[in-house]
């Protein structure tokens, strides 16, 4: 499987531009809920996803109503944090 974790395309959510590593841990240990559309166009997102996560955490990511935007936008706050720290 190549390495996608490098590949960048701009964020609909953020306005800018991300790599698809950042998508994988946006809500820390799960993936950005838009992952799969937004990379969708440029390799087999979901086939690369389904062999990457547990089926707990794909339950988890996907298979949840999505959060109001303020918490959206909290949580993006506090993982920038996180990763500004670590």
């Amino acid at each position: 499987m190549e390495k996608y974790e490098d590949l960048k395309i701009r964020c609909p959510r953020l306005g800018g531009e991300v790599t698809f590593a950042y998508c994988l841990q946006e809500r820390g240990d799960l993936p950005c809920q838009s992952v799969i559309t937004c990379w969708q166009a440029y390799f087999p997102v979901e086939t690369y996803l389904k062999e990457k996560l547990t089926p707990e955490k794909w339950d988890r990511c996907f298979n949840q109503p999505p959060k109001d935007k303020i918490s959206t936008i909290f949580e993006i706050v506090e993982a920038a944090k996180k990763r500004k720290k670590g």
